[in-house]
């Protein structure tokens, strides 16, 4: 038996006037970041089979038919403009790049979703590799051209999406800029083989990708709801990303009307 004792003066429809739980706002939706891991399964095993190549044949052959060459591209090996991302030149080389590729592709993957993530990585690696190869002479390979437009995306996002990031956006923006700076600065230090074209195309080609085409949030309801919704679609993403393309593509041009 219940030692439960009903007080008479309890009105029986108390439960109707109980006031409604709170509603919570609805965080936005999250990917896994897939496609990041792939991208750094991808680029190890170009890298083991750079090095296992080498010691068969006694040069680096992948980068011998994939790297950034000028001469190369203006015969018409125009695949030298992405596929440098794949290729590095030294353990430490690939590492420092995937380490980067880990923190920043995972959180920008897991807001921004598979495709769009792709289409970022993909037209920062060309975007780097065409400015490298319009305005730098040297060979050069590594992901960071990507990486650099993964992280000027990151800066786009938090200052298009400010009034979420309450007094941590401000300060998130500044980090990003001084480490845009340093490694600028890095770059420009004489004896380094810095490619600092390629960073700085990577950059630009990420910057305008995410302004035209990055997440970009409002609040609406959800069932009732207030939730944190993406105003941007799968269309617009390409549409940045075809805008961005197209008007590198045009940069990669020039050096072969100019010869």
């Amino acid at each position: 038996m219940s030692d439960f004792q009903s007080n008479p003066e309890q009105p029986d429809n108390q439960a109707a006037s109980i006031p409604p739980a709170p509603q919570f706002r609805l965080g936005p939706k999250r990917t896994k970041p897939v496609l990041t891991y792939i991208i750094i399964g991808t680029t190890v095993l170009f890298y083991i089979a750079q090095v296992v190549l080498e010691q068969i044949y006694g040069f680096d052959i992948v980068f011998y038919l994939l790297g950034k060459v000028n001469d190369a591209i203006l015969l018409g090996q125009v695949w030298r403009l992405i596929t440098p991302a794949l290729l590095h030149g030294s353990p430490l080389h690939l590492l420092a790049n995937m380490y980067a590729l880990y923190m920043l592709g995972r959180s920008n993957e897991t807001i921004n979703g598979h495709l769009r993530f792709g289409l970022l990585y993909l037209v920062g690696a060309f975007g780097g590799n065409v400015l490298s190869f319009v305005l730098g002479k040297y060979n050069s390979l590594g992901a960071s051209t990507a990486i650099f437009g993964l992280l000027t995306a990151e800066a786009i996002f938090i200052w298009q999406n400010r009034e979420f990031f309450a007094n941590h956006g401000r300060s998130n923006l500044i980090n990003i800029v001084m480490i845009l700076a340093l490694n600028l600065m890095i770059g420009l230090s004489a004896g380094t083989m810095i490619d600092n074209w390629g960073h700085v195309g990577g950059a630009i080609a990420g910057l305008f990708f995410a302004f035209l085409g990055g997440t970009r949030w409002s609040i609406e309801r959800v069932n009732g709801i207030p939730a944190l919704v993406d105003q941007r679609t799968k269309k617009d993403s390409w549409l940045a990303f075809g805008l961005v393309f197209l008007a590198f593509t045009v940069i990669a041009a020039i050096p072969f009307f100019s010869r």
